[in-house]
Parts: structure tokens; sequence; C-alpha cells
């Protein structure tokens, strides 16, 4: 027997809001379930008609809020921007106070800033919910952001543990996901209270920024091994097998693995990834984490050069033009030992990987004083562990770098980073220099590199900068023998300015 009240309801049965009901019912919490299109929803309750908590179809805003038990509960999964602005507005004139309205799309953190400050001027409740691992996660775990009224995340707490990806307590492993209706039980949530208003989603855009750097990476160690190596595709799926067995274990590296190995159905014997075109989308995700860190002033070049390496992938046909105008290095196979290479490249995988992520956080760092949110590092590499794209046996150690030192400045600093890259960065200088001289574009590894030379630099070419600045502009400038503040300017135009040398 259905209970008389949902648990909770959700609106937007696309492909994800379908996934994550039936996460929800798997779990025995009751959900009421709402499309634009009612047809839709007829077919998806009628499809699923046994999970453990029960769907309720509803084909009104109206009669989904009042299947609702209070204080209401009801999941958006709905396109960001306009759309989510109209799903809210329709529902406001239907709630009480208190009731919780929970944005589990991908919004951008601004907005969820501004409708969680107009919300709780009408006396609602706004969760703005980050919610990663695509339409696998959502259906069998995901790893959940939740940002915004912390009151409220009490109420939903129940909801979002029970349906996270869990993780090892002890080695911070993801468990096997569960099948429908035979949930995962134990282990760590991979969901935790982020903080008020936009934060949660602030964290997800900032996983997302990372995911653009992860993805390019690894392309750009297929690609090395491809043209220094001429391994084929299968024989590469190989090699990311093998790294998928020590540091580098990560779903991106499993799937990788998988993706190199897989014939085309097509042509049934040329490898899958040969014969799709190499032109790359993206939602924007990544853009917005490069356009916040240049408005906030942190360097995050290795994730604005994944986000330019899908524009510069986009241009297809000109790039196949210029190839014809364009000369460099010709190609040749590397003259070196093939397992050393492949080696190197790893660790350059490795370190470049470590400075991305550094990036990440310290971007997070800066937003918490812009925003005055108090983020828990550790909690947030830890709730990345499982559920999500970027899920991978690194992030225990990210984890265990904030436990150390929650404080801490930048993982480069932690003492596991720091000798990690200080013993793999011979290999990755190497691997940096072949790309140069082979003519292989490799953008996150040589941004990641030239990031972590520039912020181990005692000094930097800036002075020269600054006194260009003051030359054309009196932007002024400070002295190396004065207290920091201090500024000081040169009338560079006057005759009589203090000698220069000849």
């Amino acid at each position: 027997m259905p209970k008389p009240h949902s648990d909770i309801g959700l609106i937007g049965l696309a492909v994800m809001g379908q996934n994550l009901a039936l996460n929800i019912a798997d779990h025995g919490f009751q959900i009421s379930v709402y499309n634009r299109t009612t047809e839709k929803t007829t077919k998806f309750v009628a499809e699923n008609p046994n999970t453990p908590g029960g769907l309720v179809g509803t084909t009104t805003p109206q009669e989904l809020v009042q299947s609702l038990s209070t204080p209401r509960k009801i999941v958006l999964l709905v396109q960001a921007g306009a759309s989510t602005d109209a799903v809210i507005d329709s529902l406001v004139p239907l709630l009480a106070a208190g009731d919780i309205i929970i944005d589990g799309g991908n919004a951008k953190w601004t907005d969820t800033i501004r409708r969680e400050k107009a919300l709780r001027e009408k006396g609602l409740r706004f969760i703005g919910s980050g919610v990663s691992g695509g339409e696998t996660g959502a259906r069998f775990g995901p790893a959940l952001m939740p940002g915004g009224d912390a009151d409220a995340y009490k109420e939903l707490e129940p909801v979002w543990n029970a349906i996270a990806a869990k993780v090892d307590a002890r080695t911070g492993r993801p468990l096997p996901g569960g099948k429908p209706g035979e949930p995962v039980v134990g282990g760590v949530p991979c969901a935790t209270y982020i903080g008020p208003d936009g934060a949660g989603h602030y964290v997800k855009m900032i996983h997302n920024g990372i995911e653009y750097g992860d993805m390019q990476m690894i392309c750009e160690a297929y690609d090395l091994i491809r043209g220094l190596l001429g391994l084929k595709a299968a024989e590469i799926g190989a090699v990311f097998a093998e790294w998928n067995q020590g540091s580098l274990d990560s779903y991106l590296i499993e799937i990788t693995a998988d993706i190199l190995r897989q014939k085309d159905p097509v042509t049934k014997r040329k490898a899958l990834v040969d014969v799709v075109l190499d032109t790359a989308g993206q939602k924007g995700t990544g853009k917005w984490t490069s356009v916040n860190a240049l408005d906030m002033g942190v360097p995050a070049p290795t994730v604005a050069e994944a986000v330019f390496a899908r524009c510069l992938s986009a241009i297809k046909e000109e790039r196949v033009a210029a190839s014809r105008i364009l000369k460099g290095p010709g190609a040749r196979k590397y003259a070196g030992g093939k397992k050393a290479l492949i080696q190197a490249i790893h660790d350059a995988l490795y370190c470049s990987k470590i400075c991305s992520y550094a990036q990440g956080f310290q971007l997070m760092r800066e937003a918490q004083k812009e925003y005055h949110w108090t983020l828990n590092f550790g909690s947030i590499a830890q709730i990345w562990r499982g559920g999500c794209i970027i899920r991978a046996a690194f992030l225990q150690k990210i984890t265990e770098a904030y436990g150390r030192n929650p404080r801490l400045a930048n993982l480069l600093l932690d003492p596991y980073f720091n000798q990690t890259v200080r013993k793999a960065q011979a290999n990755w200088r190497k691997v940096v220099a072949l790309a140069a001289l082979h003519g292989i574009p490799a953008p996150t590894f040589s941004s990641g590199l030239s990031y972590y030379d520039g912020y181990r630099a005692a000094r930097l070419p800036a002075n020269l900068l600054q006194a260009q600045r003051d030359y054309f502009g009196a932007h002024t400038y400070e002295r190396v023998d004065q207290p920091r503040g201090k500024f000081f300017h040169l009338d560079w135009p006057d005759p009589d300015r203090p000698q220069r040398d000849a």
C-alpha cells in the first residue's frame, strides 16, 4: 500500500531524473514524480511498478505538491538557467513556509545564490546540490554536493546519504554498486553539506573543471604513446589497464582502457577510437571555472588549457587546412626504450594531475573568502572518492593531506605530493621536452609544469613587467628594499631622470 503522502518529490524525467527517482525509490523512500509531458510520467511509473519505496505519478505541479508530506521536499532536475527559474516560479504559490526546493541540475553558483536569497525572503528554503556521476551514478550512487540552508539539509540528509555512492571508511575505495532493489549498505556516503547558498554548486563546478583537466591529460598521454611509440589503440588500452592498478587508479583511466580496446561495430576491424571524429563538445562548466579563476586572480592554467584544447578541436576544417600549410618536426618514432618512456608518460600524467587539483583547491580556498563560506577540503575530496566522474584512489591522498594540515596553502606543499613530484619531475620534464621536439601538442602537461616552476620560484620576471607598467601607465612599483605596500614611481619622460646604462 502506498503511503498517504510521499517522502519527496521530483520534477523532470529526462534520463538523470528517472535514474535519480529510481535510486531514491530503491532505498525505500516513496517519491512523487512530475514531468511537463504527462505521457512520460505515466510510462515511467508503469515501467517501474515494484520499487521498494514506490513511485507516484502526478499530472500537475499542484498534484505533486499535495502528494507530499511536510515540510515538502521537491528535487528539480530540469535544464539549468531560465527553465529552472520558470519551474521555481510555478512552485512558489503552491508551497508553504519551510518547504524545501532542491536544484540538482548543473546550475551556475551565482544563480543559486540569487535563488536561495529570493526564496528565503518568501519563507521557503533552497538547496543547490551538485550531482555527479552521470546517469549510472544517478541510478546506483552519485557524489552529492549540497549547499544552501543548513537546517533544510538536515531534512534532506537521510535521503541524500542513502542514495549516494559509498566508500570504504579505511581505504577510501568505492564499494561495488548495487542492483535495482538491492542498494549498497554500509560504508561512508559520498555526500556532505558543503556550505551556505551557492557553495554546493560552486564545488560541483570545480569538480567539472578538474574533470576537464583529467580528461585532456589522459588524451595527451594517449597521443604521446601513439605518436612517439606507434602503438595501436588496443596496445595503449593495455597500458592504461596496467596504470589503473597503481597510483592512477580512477574511473577515467578505467573507462579509457575499455574505450581503447573497443572494436568499431561498423567496420568490425578498426578500433572504435580511430573512427571517432576528433572534435570535442562542452557544456560550459569548464569555462565557468576558468572565467572564475580570472575574476578572482587565482592561477588555474591547466583547467583553462583543457578548455582551450576542446575549443581548438572544434575548428576541425580549419585545422585540416592549416595542416597542409604549417610545418613542424617530421613524424619519427622515439629511439629510446619503450618501457622507460611509458613510465615517463605515466609520471608526467600524475604530476600534471597533482598540479591541476592543486589549482582547483586553491580556487575553492579563495572562493570561501569571496563568498564568506567555510569549506572543508578534506571532506570535499572524500565525497569525490566515489560516484563522481573524477573518482580516484588519488583523492584519498588529498583527504589525508588536509587531515594533516587543514590550513594547507597548496597541495604541492604537502609532504606526500611534494615528494611525489620531486621523484617524478625528471620524467615529467623529459616528456614535455619530447612533446615539443616531436611537435605533439601537450597543453596540460606543459602548463602544469610551468605552474609548478612558477609556484616554486622565489623570483619571477614580473619585476620587469611592473617596470613596463610604470613606464607606459604610471602604475607604480614596489621595491625589494622597502616594506610591502609602499609604492614608487619613476618619471620616465623626464630628461633628467637618473642616468641609464649605456
